[in-house]
């Protein structure tokens, strides 16, 4: 899960947990489709949101959000 990486980590996106269609095209609109490769830049204090890079821009997203995607560590 997205949220469990901490600062500097390094993922790929790989699927989504996300059962809603329109919640699933937020996240591709976002750039977020499978294959991106991100990293963390900031986490809040109590964990969200997450701030990530990908594709040279940064982007923040909610717990429901982070959850929605499914990552793996690179």
């Amino acid at each position: 899960m997205l949220r469990h990486l901490a600062v500097g980590d390094r993922a790929r996106v790989i699927g989504y947990n996300a059962e809603d269609g329109a919640y699933r095209r937020k996240l591709l609109s976002m750039g977020l489709t499978p294959g991106t490769e991100l990293s963390i830049t900031r986490v809040a204090p109590l964990g969200d949101p997450v701030e990530i890079r990908l594709r040279g821009f940064a982007l923040s997203l909610r717990a429901a959000e982070a959850d929605a995607l499914t990552v793996e560590k690179l």
